[in-house]
Order: structure tokens, then C-alpha cells, then sequence
């Protein structure tokens, strides 16, 4: 028998196999016989090397087109058996509330997700908005807008990740972009919040990482003063941490706000007595604060036609707190990289 009629019985037998494949085991048996490493297949293809000249093309051909036939019908009778071994009978019901031997095993939000949730309540309760922005951003709102100049180290490639074959695009490395897109689209007056994850290639320790969470805050209307910023500020760390909670503010700077704070408060593990946590100062850091610099107002205005965000009649105040840090405050964690972790051991002390 000539080589051409072995291909031709093979594609016979091989389909005739498949199609007779009662279940998965004998539909795979039949896939090693004659498409496995060591079977007819593969031995006919072998042989095509050593075939006669007149006949090596026509050969390789119906080689390779009935090995594409096989393929195929294996692919086909394996649906159908898939099909055939589906499960039969009644389905549970995925509402019904576990026994009460298994309820333990049901999930719980994540450390992060709880602290986002009750910070967002606290300035809901103080009249203000929750919105959201983009993770991908251009360097005029992360950078031009917020009163960034271009010499800035932020700017560089040490401190944000821009993207591969780009010199614009960019993760942001901070939710202050919100501001700038929300003042684009919106007049004044405005008052919001943007919880949101930021990037920046950090090294990562136990208070470092290169992806965190922070909430961006803005309060925009006439006659804004740094009393309505610590008032407010004030009352939310009360609402998180406790009522008996003590704020302070210290002088800083950012591009964006002039003039600037740090905000600390109380150390909510020690209330203040010292501990590991806040390193035996009785405060911890929770981020930046201060009034919008009137540089921020007029870059949003060159985006506007309205002029709607006049310096000489609004002011407004944002400050910028990260998440981690409030949870980590919040449940006396000491490593930032428990929260990315996912170690169910932790995640239920929590």
C-alpha cells in the first residue's frame, strides 16, 4: 500500500474513531492513536522525508489537509461530549442562606474598601460629592494645571510612570488631576471628593508602594478661608477616628495650594500616649492641605471661555489624604504590603 492510500485510510479510521467516541476517555484514547506525539499521524509524516520525489508534494499536501480535517473533528467531538457530560437534574438555589455551619466562610469587604466607605459617609454628612476620574492621564492635568513647572522632579521618570512609546501619557501620581476635571466641566461653586488608586515607582517597604489609594477633596466658593479648610478637616477626622481625636497643622508647601499644611492627628492606637506606630510622637501624618493657588484657578480658566473660576471672587481649599494611611492608623497596621497581599489569615483579623 502506497503512502497516499496510508493518509487516506487514516483519515477514515480516524474520523470514523471520533465520531464513535462515546465519552471523553475514549474520545481522548483516539486523539493519542492517531494525533499523539508517538501516533499514526505523526508516524506518516515521518515517512513523507523518505517518500519518492514524484509523489513528496502531492504526499505533504494531503498531510497536511487531513491532519486539519482531524483536528477539527477532534475539536467537534469533544464539544459533543462536553455537551453530553453536562449536569443533570435540579440546580441549587445560590440565594439560600448557608447553614449556620458553613457562614463563616462567607466573605467580608476588604480593610480598604470599609475605610473608603466611611470616609466617603463623613463628607457626604459635610455636603460633599463623590465623583471619579481616569488612572491614565496627559501631563497638563497632572502636572501644567496643578502649578507643577516642567523642571519639577515629580516630573521625572524616577517618580511617575509614563507610558511605554509616550512622553504624555502617564498613571497619575495623584488625585489632584480630579480637581482640574472637574473645574473644566463645572462652574463654581463646587464642593467634591475622589477616592481613587494612584501610581508612583516607589521602592516598596512596610510604608511604601508603588499603587495606593488616596481621597482628593475640593471646596470651591466665594469668601473660602483656611478656617472653613481646618473646620472641615477637623470634623472629618473626628468622624473617623473618634470625637476626642486632636488635629494639628503644620506649615508645608505643594505647587498647587498656597498657603500649605500637613495635617496630624492623635494617634487613634495610643490616643496620643506613644507607641510603635506613631513612632513614640503620639501624632501621625495623615497628608497635604491648603488653599487652591490662584495659578491652579487661571490654568482651568485658559481651558474654559467663561472665565468662570475668577481669582479675585472664588476661593476654595483641597487637600489630599492616602487611604492606606488612614486604614493603617485606623487598625494599628504596621506594613503597607498587608493590604495587597490577600492572606486571608490577615484579612480576618481585620
Amino acid at each position: 500500500m502506497s503512502l497516499l492510500d496510508d493518509l487516506e485510510q487514516l483519515r477514515t479510521e480516524a474520523l470514523t474513531a471520533f465520531a464513535a467516541a462515546g465519552d471523553a476517555k475514549a474520545l481522548e484514547s483516539a486523539r493519542i492513536k492517531y494525533l499523539g506525539t508517538k501516533g499514526r499521524m505523526k508516524e506518516l509524516l515521518g515517512r513523507i522525508g523518505k517518500a519518492p520525489a514524484d509523489i513528496k508534494p502531492q504526499a505533504g499536501k494531503l498531510a497536511n489537509q487531513i491532519k486539519g480535517e482531524l483536528e477539527a473533528a477532534f475539536g467537534e467531538a469533544q464539544a459533543r461530549a462536553g455537551k453530553a457530560q453536562a449536569p443533570s437534574g435540579p440546580v441549587g438555589d445560590i440565594t439560600e442562606p448557608l447553614p449556620p455551619e458553613k457562614r463563616h466562610t462567607i466573605g467580608k469587604r476588604h480593610p480598604l474598601t470599609r475605610t473608603v466607605d466611611s470616609l466617603v459617609e463623613i463628607f457626604h454628612a459635610l455636603g460633599f460629592e463623590v465623583v471619579e476620574g481616569p488612572d491614565v492621564e496627559d501631563q497638563r492635568h497632572n502636572f501644567d494645571d496643578l502649578n507643577i513647572p516642567a523642571d519639577h522632579p515629580a516630573r521625572d521618570s524616577f517618580d511617575t510612570f509614563f507610558l511605554s512609546g509616550t512622553t504624555d501619557a502617564l498613571l497619575r501620581s495623584q488625585t489632584s488631576t480630579v480637581q482640574v476635571r472637574m473645574m473644566e466641566t463645572r462652574p463654581p461653586p463646587l464642593r467634591i471628593v475622589a477616592p481613587g488608586r494612584v501610581y508612583r515607582p516607589d521602592a516598596i517597604d512596610a510604608t511604601h508602594s508603588s499603587t495606593f489609594h488616596q481621597v482628593e477633596g475640593l471646596y470651591v466658593d466665594r469668601n473660602v478661608s483656611m478656617a472653613d479648610l481646618k473646620g472641615t478637616l477637623k470634623l472629618f477626622v473626628c468622624g473617623l477616628f473618634g470625637a476626642d481625636t486632636k488635629v494639628r497643622f503644620r506649615p508645608s508647601f505643594f505647587p498647587f495650594t498656597e498657603p500649605s499644611a500637613e495635617l496630624d492627628c492623635t494617634c487613634p492606637v495610643c490616643l496620643g500616649r506613644a507607641c510603635p506606630v506613631c513612632k513614640q510622637s503620639g501624632w501621625v501624618e495623615l497628608g497635604g492641605c491648603g488653599m487652591v493657588d490662584p495659578a491652579v484657578f487661571e490654568a482651568v480658566n485658559r481651558t474654559r471661555e467663561d472665565n468662570a473660576y475668577d481669582p479675585s471672587l472664588w476661593s476654595g481649599f483641597a487637600f489630599g489624604f492616602g487611604i492606606e494611611r488612614m486604614a493603617m492608623r485606623r487598625h494599628g497596621i504596621t506594613d503597607i504590603r498587608r493590604f495587597l497581599e490577600n492572606d486571608l489569615r490577615f484579612l480576618r483579623q481585620i
